[in-house]
């Protein structure tokens, strides 16, 4: 046995120094005591073996394609490496986030994906904050503030278009079978190209900061149904003012994406003619959806030429159109179904005349958190006669009387939902509009908290003729 060093366990020393000790075997002897062994180290508990181990990968995959996607994600793919690799395969959505992620480990992780969003990826991470550059982040966006700049509000960072070009390229030659797609376009859209050549089975796209030259690519997509196009803003994305989405944009898209069924535009600055170039040329949309747009006048009345249009959806619009014309020069959309307005600025009584007269042939009507519907604004719907479903909810504005004096000219009513209209009151309701509910085959009504009018209707039949249907909430 080695000798310790005596200074070590020297009167002077200080005693015992840990460090000293780490190099001495298990049985050492001091003076004046016996000598012990330190207590040796459990052995580990003998494992189960891993059961699974016997299955090949076919059968566990035919296991694990029975658990929901959320816990294929959590739980599944942490039990071990070949359960990860496993779950890999089974994955048919993913969103990506790093973008270093989509060209180097993304096609042997996930093999099989047919829905995959790049968007969040696409955006470059923020400068570390300080005290005088506060960081803003709602969702997948960061955005720097600038206390010292009017408006403090910065652009919003994203990677260079070389980088997003090489990473749809590599999405492009990995995965032909995506049927869904989320990214954002860059300037000389080289990558679009190849996924459009690569992904000959894609049927939905969405696409960010948008220009006109930016959309070239998109008529290459020969099965496209589906298209969402956000424009670029200056504001938000640095780009130039003569930016965005405009009639030149519109008209490449409408002339190479024949097969749409469903467009939104969020954020363009066509006018009458970039929506009758599409109107004329996607004869099978069915389905409009136009948000926060900056078009120039006489837009609405390019909607006559939407020959197959179901659905007209209008989005955060802080007006609807300047100069819609005269009502004679309009024209209707004779195939339309539902009208929706969503948080939209109702205030210029000119424009939603012209917007009902568009779409007097609509039979559904959905109004949600819009502003500046009064009841004379309101009274406009008159023109739509074929009503059979209306819904309210959040128009503070409304009153009672506003709201009888057009449902009840309705004769083809059959379904009524009034949700947080503050101004309307159960104690002002009329018999005559008593006599229209009791006729509903749907009625949901709760324009306040202090509305008790669906608990005093149980058991009175009233709201249930037809088969289902008083919705109480």
């Amino acid at each position: 046995m080695p000798e310790p060093d005596r200074h070590l366990l020297s009167p002077g020393s200080g005693g015992l120094h840990r460090d000293g000790l780490k190099g001495w075997p298990d049985l050492w002897v001091l003076p004046g005591k016996p000598p012990h062994a330190r207590p040796a180290a459990m052995p580990p508990p003998d494992r189960a073996p891993d059961q699974t181990l016997a299955f090949p990968d076919e059968l566990l995959l035919r296991v694990l394609a029975c658990l929901p996607e959320p816990h294929l994600t959590a739980a599944a793919s942490l039990v071990c490496k070949r359960w990860t690799r496993l779950s890999g395969r089974l994955r048919r959505r993913l969103a990506v986030r790093d973008w270093a992620f989509v060209t180097h480990r993304l096609p042997y992780r996930f093999p099989n994906l047919a829905v995959l969003d790049l968007f969040p990826a696409s955006i470059a991470a923020p400068a570390a904050p300080s005290r005088a550059s506060p960081v803003l982040t709602c969702g997948a966006v960061s955005l720097t503030l600038d206390p010292s700049a009017d408006p403090p509000l910065g652009a919003c960072r994203f990677l260079a278009d070389d980088v997003l070009d090489r990473g749809l390229a590599v999405v492009a030659a990995r995965f032909p079978n995506l049927r869904r797609l989320s990214a954002t376009a860059a300037a000389e859209s080289g990558g679009l190209m190849d996924i459009a050549g690569g992904c000959a089975t894609l049927q939905e796209l969405e696409l960010h900061r948008c220009t006109d030259l930016a959309l070239r690519p998109v008529s290459a997509f020969a099965h496209l149904q589906i298209l969402r196009i956000v424009a670029a803003s200056s504001p938000l994305y640095g780009t130039s003012e003569d930016g965005g989405v405009t009639d030149i944009g519109l008209t490449i898209l409408a002339h190479g994406c024949k097969r749409l069924v469903k467009l939104e535009l969020v954020g363009c600055e066509g006018s009458y003619d970039g929506i009758a170039a599409v109107g004329r040329c996607c004869a099978m949309l069915e389905e409009l959806t136009i948000a926060d747009h900056r078009m120039d006048g006489g837009w609405l009345a390019a909607l006559a030429f939407c020959g197959n249009l179901k659905t007209l959806r209008l989005q955060g619009c802080g007006r609807i159109d300047d100069d819609p014309g005269p009502a004679e020069h309009l024209g209707a959309c004779l195939t339309l179904e539902s009208l929706q307005l969503h948080r939209c600025q109702l205030r210029d009584r000119r424009a939603l005349h012209a917007l009902f007269l568009v779409c007097e042939g609509a039979r559904e009507l959905l109004v949600q958190n819009c502003w500046g519907l009064e009841d004379d604004m309101f009274a406009l719907a008159g023109l739509c006669r074929r009503i059979k479903l209306l819904s309210l909810e959040g128009c503070s504005l409304l009153t009672t009387r506003g709201v009888e004096s057009v449902v009840t000219s309705w004769n083809d009513l059959q379904s009524l939902e009034v949700v947080g209209c503050n101004k309307i009151k159960d104690e002002e309701i009329t018999p005559a509009l008593s006599e229209l509910f009791s006729n509903l085959k749907e009625l949901k009504w709760r324009p306040d908290n202090k509305s008790l009018l669906a608990a005093s209707l149980a058991g009175t039949g009233m709201g249930k003729k037809g088969r289902v249907f008083f919705k109480r909430v």
